[in-house]
């Protein structure tokens, strides 16, 4: 992923996270689990880090956004859109001159301005016995720092158990909308690129601030909860885009084992519509079918018209209705990780982990793409010509990839699949599973079948690729000029395609590797000319830790544009 250039942002140093020009050779990373917390440190050689426990002091930074995210949302406090007006350097994190955030973007971009408790009109009052009934006692001591929304600084030092432990205070229906608002951190976030190894798990809000002993220097991180709801902090040199750039496989690798969440959504499934059912049995007999019919416990036998037999089990979640001309028709009611793991069961397997993910995310987009709604759940039936839904529960391993993936979707295109035919749009599960031996994560799988879609969620959708022509088109007559340049340096490959050139709503911009895209705002001055062979090259030096570095790659990005002036 590219990073934001050093020139541009060099006005912002005040008031903005910048850059680490050296990569941290630590990373600390702690949770609050069963009434303590847990502390790791993460190391790539050199010495030992300080240890450290629940009693270090932490800047609390931008981790204030979302706590006055939590409260506005909890008491229905009036959240209007920000309108950026270009004069506040804060607004780089929030949208372009003229345009505006709403409260979810504000939150995952860490839009300043939006969260300003004046700005929100919040009483000290009713905050502080909003907190108070959520810590159990009038904040004070370690908790001080809550008891105002006035002492929310980011340069405000807190206790880190006080700070995992305020985080653990908010109930699950209090943190859902901002959970779904913080997945967008490693799609297209400060943690762009970085769902290969988190999925959805990790639900947080980013940080970047000064270190204490040294102004010159920035730490950074993220804080929020993991997807059953434990509260996490991590932090290491560096802005917190280079903390999930150079961590995040490690990071991932040392989190704590995630438990089952509560499965969100409702699926309805109707069973068998291309065959008719002629009975039910159950271990009591014949299972009766009519207004009286309730839920179906224990293992049946159903028997189709055509003679052919099926044995399931259930537990409360099928049932018997009656069809028009009274047939019998089984139906089914799930949780949507419930709902993916059963055709993940029933369409493929679990052998090549990686191709199951890829495979349980189509299954998930397919079913928002196609099913209907009625009395708030999705509906859909269990045929060949959709999805094909086991009837028995879920196997555990297949629902364990469908949480581990839970609201992940492809938005923009089409979205189908095949046991072994690939087609525009249309993912081969043979296919998947050749290139998941072959060493593949399941989002190049997803970018391999549907390239003209993003990995998105099912609250994020609109994140399409809007391609930019005149950036693309400057790229390709470039791209040939600045050749005998490239070719000297060490470590640049040519990306196998074109990258496409994508339209940037807000935020900086970067690059996706696993996409080979770049998103950026139009072609308008030199500097835009920069920044996009700027990002082209974080494509081209993927592979090589040259890719990583930010001066050497912006001194070659101005003169490969300069090489373009002298041919002009």
């Amino acid at each position: 992923m590219g990073f934001v250039r050093p020139a541009l942002m060099a006005a912002l140093l005040l008031a903005a996270p910048a850059w680490s020009q050296s990569s941290s050779k630590s990373l600390d990373v702690a949770w609050w689990r069963d009434g303590k917390i847990e502390v790791r440190q993460l190391r790539q050689g050199g010495t030992a880090p300080p240890p450290f426990d629940g009693a270090r002091q932490v800047p609390l930074a931008s981790l204030w956004k979302l706590f006055v995210y939590v409260y506005a949302n909890d008491n229905k406090v009036a959240m209007p859109d920000y309108r950026c007006g270009g004069r506040d350097p804060e607004e780089v994190y929030c949208c372009d001159a003229g345009q505006s955030i709403g409260h979810d973007a504000a939150l995952a971009q860490s839009c300043g301005p939006f969260f300003s408790p004046r700005r929100l009109m919040i009483a000290p009052a009713s905050w502080r016995q909003y907190w108070t009934g959520r810590l159990g006692s009038a904040p004070a001591g370690d908790f001080a720092w809550l008891s105002d929304p006035a002492q929310l600084a980011p340069k405000r030092l807190v206790r880190l158990d006080s700070l995992l432990r305020a985080l653990d205070s908010i109930p699950a229906a209090s943190r859902v909308d901002a959970e779904a608002a913080l997945l967008r951190v490693v799609l297209d976030g400060r943690g762009a690129g970085t769902a290969r190894w988190f999925g959805s798990q990790l639900r947080v809000k980013t940080y970047s601030w000064h270190e204490q002993r040294r102004a010159d220097e920035r730490i950074g991180g993220a804080a929020g909860w993991l997807a059953d709801g434990t509260p996490i902090w991590f932090g290491g040199a560096g802005g917190s885009s280079n903390v999930f750039e150079q961590w995040a496989p490690r990071l991932a690798a040392s989190l704590p084992k995630v438990g089952a969440a509560d499965d969100g959504g409702c699926v309805v499934v109707d069973y068998f519509k291309r065959y008719p059912i002629r009975t039910v049995r159950g271990e009591r007999g014949v299972a009766v079918v009519g207004p009286l019919s309730g839920p179906l416990n224990g293992r049946y036998h159903v028997q189709f018209e055509n003679g052919q037999n099926l044995a399931l089990r259930s537990s409360g979640e099928l049932m018997l209705v009656q069809e028009k001309g009274g047939r019998p028709q089984l139906r089914g009611r799930f949780g949507v990780n419930e709902y993916v793991a059963r055709v993940l069961d029933r369409e493929a397997s679990t052998g090549e982990p990686e191709a199951a993910k890829a495979l349980a995310i189509a299954a998930r987009t397919y079913l928002q793409q196609n099913a209907v709604t009625v009395a708030g759940c999705q509906q859909i039936a269990d045929s060949s010509a959709t999805q094909r839904v086991s009837p028995s529960p879920a196997t555990p391993a297949a629902l364990a990839i469908a949480r581990w993936t839970d609201q992940l979707i492809v938005d923009g295109v089409t979205v189908r699949y095949h046991s072994n035919q690939a087609s525009e749009g249309t993912m081969a599960w043979s296919e998947a599973v050749r290139q998941a031996k072959q060493g593949k994560h399941y989002d190049e799988l997803l970018a391999t079948a549907y390239p003209g879609g993003a990995l998105s969620t099912f609250g994020n959708t609109g994140a399409r690729c809007r391609r930019l022509a005149q950036n693309e088109g400057w790229l390709a007559r470039s791209v040939p000029r600045w050749q005998r340049v490239l070719l000297r340096e060490a470590g640049y490959e040519a990306p196998p395609q074109t990258p496409l050139v994508c339209a940037l709503q807000s935020g900086a911009p970067y690059s996706e590797q696993s996409r080979n895209r770049i998103y950026m705002r139009p072609l308008a001055t030199r500097e835009d000319r920069i920044t996009l062979a700027h990002e082209y090259l974080h494509l081209g030096l993927r592979n090589h830790p040259r890719g990583q570095d930010e001066e050497y790659v912006e001194r070659l990005a101005r003169r490969l544009v300069d090489l373009n002036l002298e041919a002009l």
